[in-house]
């Protein structure tokens, strides 16, 4: 299985996605489902992340982001990718995607393709419905975080995704209502709620090229 070479792009973008299936593996046990007509009723904010794909000594990496402390922030602290709301300037999710990646990790926007789209994902504590792409950028990116977003650039290889356990590894977390839930350990780093859902699909995904 090539998928580490060069034509990974065009393999990612034509692969099958498994949505709610592969999200479900690392959704916290509390997480309820809804349909999306259901989803509609709750007038959610839209937005959008995105999995960077770049080569570094030959290999594929996309970056995480440590999240910068704030009070008002659900998510304040926690491991994610980069993205956010969707602004009525953005001429669709795609287009946010990766006008967000640019303004919090310093990436010219010109340099960055959409692959594809994964499947969307809501969250329920913030009430956002949440539009996840695949996209790539010229090799070695120079990285500048957004220091009122970010406070630390985690380098994630694809290959680790290939690795990602079907069993996840359970934590009782500060923001999880003390309860177990599944998390992506990464040296030390833990990944979960809607990030690790979004990775499980994409791990997946890669699995299944």
């Amino acid at each position: 299985m090539e998928i580490f070479g060069r034509d990974l792009l065009k393999q990612i973008q034509n692969a099958q996605l498994e949505g709610e299936n592969a999200h479900q593996i690392y959704s916290p046990p509390y997480r309820p489902l809804f349909s999306y007509e259901e989803i509609l009723t709750k007038d959610p904010k839209f937005a959008a992340v995105n999995i960077l794909l770049y080569l570094k000594d030959n290999e594929w990496y996309f970056p995480l982001m440590v999240r910068t402390t704030n009070e008002r922030d659900r998510h304040s602290g926690q491991i994610s990718l980069p993205g956010g709301k969707k602004e009525e300037y953005d001429e669709d999710f795609a287009q946010t995607a990766k006008r967000e990646t640019s303004e919090e990790m310093g990436i010219d926007i010109h340099y960055n393709r959409i692959i594809r789209e994964m499947s969307p994902i809501y969250i329920p504590p913030s009430n956002f419905y949440v539009r996840a792409f695949v996209s790539y950028t010229k090799k070695n990116p120079q990285f500048i975080l957004q220091k009122t977003e970010a406070v630390e650039l985690i380098e994630f290889p694809v290959t680790t995704l290939l690795s990602l356990s079907e069993k996840p590894e359970m934590m009782i977390l500060p923001s999880s209502r003390g309860v177990e839930v599944p998390v992506i350990n990464f040296n030390n780093y833990i990944i979960w709620g809607a990030t690790s859902m979004i990775l499980s699909e994409f791990s997946h995904l890669l699995k299944n090229l």
